[in-house]
């Protein structure tokens, strides 16, 4: 069997090297350029004192000192102290620059991930209906963690080359203008050759960020997976592609690295060819006496110099490079705009009372496949609603666009008359509490899971509302209690366990409004029986809607209503829509079949 995943946010950007979107990057240096300014300006002014003086040095010291008449030991005493001295200073600004270039370095990846992931905590459902949550992970670890070593030394580090490459170039030209411009006569070439590579590399890294992306996502669907893939004895084929997809990935790293050390020899030619014409015009001028042997070995070390910035700078391309893959997928995610966003002048939502209207709401979650159709309902202050039709028949979505989640595509929601539109995310989700069937037990303490919707509770409240539901029977049996540690997913408990902490998280909040998708799906009978009871007094004074199969479950509320494709087609209390005889009798009846079969 074949697989074959389609990631929609996985593609090559076929864009030019953008400096503008790399600018946008270094915005996230701007809080700390008074501490960049200060390194490169130490990094540079005592790499000018010791890359360009110490050849300086040693040719006087050549020309004046050991070529000179008898010697000139004690000149030589003094300029050796001169270069230990220069050295020493060398030694104290890269110590110095390393430190705090790490440090400015670590900040600016901390504020480029947290501004990331608080984004995307922000971003619509939509937004995640359309990408694997390995792929959301790469962006804001792996993407991320690329650009740290371009943070934090490539930016001072291209200040201090390019300074020096001046500093060089000025002085070889100024020692022996002829000899200086016989040596760059090959820079120009050098960059000619260079500059056909960028558009192969930067693609290549590129084509290595998306399939590293592509594995991640794989990786968490099969850990997520890994019961059904047990189950089905499908540890070999999942094993064999996800060896292709490695494989591949390898492939396209080695590609693109081959790619990337073609710099080097380039680079390294470059030099050689300078070298040669150095040796052999420099050795021609020296028997002509138009330069001294000192000033033929101060170019030679300011050759060598030359080439190890321009080298460095190279490989600063190559980084930036990669560096520009990966910003061009973070800022794709941080261009993203969340679908049910706030308006700039959203209002606050005052405690409401519960009154729940739709007005004529029609909803799709694509475009020509429409999941609401002509919803109207009047759910007054404290009335208990029970949403009830076959899968898909549009339950869940009513919830979904109550809680904001998603929007009307027409029509309207209103609480205590108010649009939903009009307010604050924040002041309307602080009303509404939901229970879904698929419980989410974040890793950490059963009080901290169930202090989640009300941090500031305290745990003589948090043990209330776990007895209230009938948790804290099997809380206090735990090893630790209410301190006890549960694993990721809540993996240590029984699905009926996570269902009641989960109960007791929603409770907790003390909402005005309280959902109920499916919430007792999961608890077996017995369970279910002892929370009826407190379900009915905690419900009281609340706006609750529950969606739900079972009689039980839905019998006492105060409306029913019943969906079928997107339409109500019956609404009524239990006894009402019985006498009726349609869709929900058959559904109850159907039911009861199904409990004595």
């Amino acid at each position: 069997m074949s697989r074959q995943f389609l990631y929609q946010d996985d593609v090559l950007i076929e864009k030019p090297f953008n400096w503008k979107q790399m600018r946008r990057l270094f915005t996230f240096v701007k809080p700390y350029r008074k501490e960049v300014a200060r390194v490169a300006l130490v990094m540079t002014l005592f790499g000018m004192l010791t890359r360009l003086a110490i050849p300086l040095v040693i040719s006087y010291a050549i020309d004046h000192a050991i070529k000179a008449s008898g010697g000139r030991i004690p000149l030589l005493y003094t300029l050796t102290a001169v270069m230990l001295a220069l050295y020493a200073l060398r030694w104290w600004a890269q110590r110095y620059t390393i430190r705090k270039t790490n440090e400015i370095g670590q900040n600016v990846i901390f504020d480029l991930r947290s501004t990331l992931f608080k984004h995307i905590q922000n971003l619509s459902f939509r937004f995640f209906d359309k990408r694997p949550a390995g792929s959301v992970l790469v962006r804001v670890t792996n993407d991320v963690n690329s650009l740290q070593d371009l943070l934090s030394n490539g930016v001072v580090n291209s200040v201090i080359d390019i300074v020096q490459l001046c500093g060089i170039t000025v002085i070889l030209l100024v020692l022996e203008p002829r000899l200086g411009l016989a040596v760059m006569i090959t820079v120009p070439l050098m960059f000619i050759v260079s500059t056909s590579l960028r558009k192969r590399i930067r693609f290549a890294w590129q084509t290595v960020r998306i399939k590293q992306s592509r594995i991640n996502s794989h990786l968490n669907e099969c850990i997520q997976g890994i019961r059904v893939t047990q189950a089905f004895a499908q540890e070999k084929e999942n094993t064999a592609f996800f060896e292709g997809m490695n494989r591949s990935s390898i492939l396209s790293w080695n590609r693109a690295s081959a790619l990337n050390q073609l710099f080097g020899p380039i680079i390294e030619v470059t030099s050689a060819v300078g070298t040669l014409i150095l040796l052999l015009y420099g050795t021609h001028l020296v028997r002509t006496e138009a330069i001294t042997v000192g000033v033929l070995v101060a170019f030679f070390s300011y050759v060598s110099s030359f080439w190890e910035p321009i080298t460095r700078l190279g490989q600063m391309y190559s980084q930036l490079l990669i560096a520009m893959s990966s910003a061009e997928r973070i800022f794709e995610y941080l261009d993203e705009k969340p679908v049910v966003a706030e308006k700039p002048d959203a209002r606050e939502l005052p405690q409401v009372e519960g009154h729940v209207r739709f007005e004529e709401v029609e909803f799709g979650y694509e475009a020509d496949r429409p999941a609401l159709r002509g919803i109207d309902l009047d759910i007054k202050p404290g009335m208990t609603v029970a949403l009830v039709g076959h899968t898909g028949s549009g339950k869940s979505t009513i919830v979904n666009l109550l809680c904001r989640f998603y929007d009307t595509v027409k029509g309207r929601v209103l609480i205590d008359g108010i649009d939903i539109r009009d307010v604050k995310l924040a002041d309307l989700r602080s009303q509404i509490s939901i229970v879904m069937q698929d419980t989410f037990i974040f890793s950490g303490t059963i009080r901290d899971n169930i202090r989640y919707g009300r941090p500031d509770a305290t745990d003589a409240e948090v043990e209330a509302a776990a007895r209230a539901v009938r948790a804290h029977d099997f809380i206090v049996h735990l090893p630790d209690g209410y301190d006890t540690e549960v694993q990721e997913r809540g993996s240590a408990l029984s699905m009926g366990q996570r269902q009641l902490v989960s109960f007791a998280r929603a409770l907790l909040a003390d909402p005005r409004i309280l959902i109920l998708d499916e919430a007792t799906a999961s608890i077996d009978t017995e369970t279910e029986l002892r929370i009826q009871e407190a379900l009915g007094t905690l419900l009281e004074g609340r706006t609750s809607f529950i969606v739900a199969h079972r009689l039980s479950t839905i019998r006492n509320a105060d409306l029913i209503v019943v969906l079928d494709h997107g339409v109500i087609v019956e609404q009524g209390n239990h006894e009402q829509l019985m006498r009726h005889g349609g869709h929900y009798r058959n559904l109850i009846e159907a039911q009861y079949r199904f409990l004595s079969a």
